[in-house]
């Protein structure tokens, strides 16, 4: 029995009317392309949409679907346009927006979490300072985007969608509070940092002061308080002075990962700090001379400190002679390229 044509079903069949041909062209595209996927015009034919490929009515749908939200238009450099799917609940963000109000919103939108500076915003919009100006405090108003404070240029105004977090290379991480460094903060995670390295780096014995036995007779405020003041006095010499080095080929100093989980772990911080973040602490105590890379710069250890005549604490041996921080020590042999009869850094340490 032949086939009758007519009775084949259409595989793309035309739709009735101009909303039914926009919700076939929306789907289409957000089945066939990802949020982030630009398209264009001769992306969009392929998909058989569009009856007879008619451009006027491809242009009147993507317009419909522009203004509903559904469609956002992406110029690349100037050249021709195209558009991205935008999912049915961002779209309902645009719909109480105007024009211009939609079009700000856009570019704070593409943004991210890097955020945009507003006079970007005028260059690419073309809008009056005025008129933009009202568009951001309308979208302000309305909880749609927010201002930062950038660390690297805190004279800016910046504008990122207002459930976002600026990312760190924006805000300046931990160390930055409302785009100041954050000083105090800073030094108590480097006082904190150095005395961890410093509990690991060295043997400590009993103290004298560990060993002593508390009086049973009753001091007042003044004497208990003067009595912890001087022991804590003693204790901190005597620790000084037995720090005992590990022994050769000890591979228990700390590490970046270990120093980062102990004090996420002890809460000084309000923020889960990052091994980056703490790896930039490590190098300023390291240019400071108060740590020291060991075990091929995976690990720090603290530089053993003593108490001078006048109180002051000075260095080791080691560190001040310029071998003890040579960045071509494993070179430096006699009748070698580098070596200690020619070394001028040593003449000059020792002159």
């Amino acid at each position: 029995m032949a086939t009758n044509l007519d009775d084949v079903p259409d595989p793309h069949p035309t739709p009735s009317s101009p909303k039914e041909l926009c919700n076939a062209l929306y789907a289409s595209c957000a089945s066939k392309f990802k949020a982030a996927k630009v398209f264009h015009q001769e992306d969009i034919l392929p998909l058989k949409i569009i009856p007879n490929d008619n451009l006027s009515e491809l242009m009147d749908c993507i317009n419909r679907l522009m203004q509903d939200g559904l469609f956002k238009l992406h110029s690349a450099g100037g050249t021709k346009p195209g558009w991205k799917v935008v999912s049915r609940e961002n779209a309902k963000k645009y719909q109480n927006l105007n024009i211009e109000e939609a079009l700000v919103f856009s570019y704070v939108e593409s943004s991210g979490r890097e955020g945009i500076w507003t006079r970007t915003i005028r260059s690419r919009t073309n809008l009056h300072q005025t008129t933009m100006n009202r568009c951001l405090k309308i979208l302000e108003s309305k909880i749609l985007i927010k201002p930062i404070q950038s660390a690297k240029f805190p004279k800016r105004k910046i504008y990122i969608l207002a459930h976002l977090q600026p990312s760190d290379d924006v805000t300046g991480g931990p160390f930055y509070t409302d785009g100041l460094l954050d000083e105090e903060f800073v030094h108590q995670m480097c006082i904190w940092a150095e005395r961890y390295v410093l509990g690991r780096s060295w043997y400590h014995p009993p103290t004298k002061a560990q060993s002593r036995k508390k009086g049973k007779s009753k001091l007042s405020q003044e004497e208990a308080e003067e009595l912890r003041a001087q022991e804590f006095r003693e204790a901190e010499k005597e620790k000084a002075a037995t720090m005992i080095p590990m022994p050769a080929g000890y591979t228990g100093y700390p590490t970046v990962p270990e120093i980062t989980k102990a004090v996420n772990e002890s809460g000084l911080s309000g923020v889960i700090m990052k091994e980056a973040e703490m790896r930039q602490l490590m190098e300023i105590l390291c240019w400071d001379n108060r740590l020291m890379k060991v075990m091929g710069g995976k690990g720090f250890k603290a530089v053993r400190l003593g108490d001078g005549r006048d109180g002051n604490r000075t260095q080791n041996g080691l560190t001040e002679a310029p071998c003890g921080r040579c960045p071509v020590f494993d070179l430096c042999e006699e009748s070698g390229p580098v070596n200690a009869r020619t070394c001028t850094y040593f003449q000059d340490w020792l002159a």
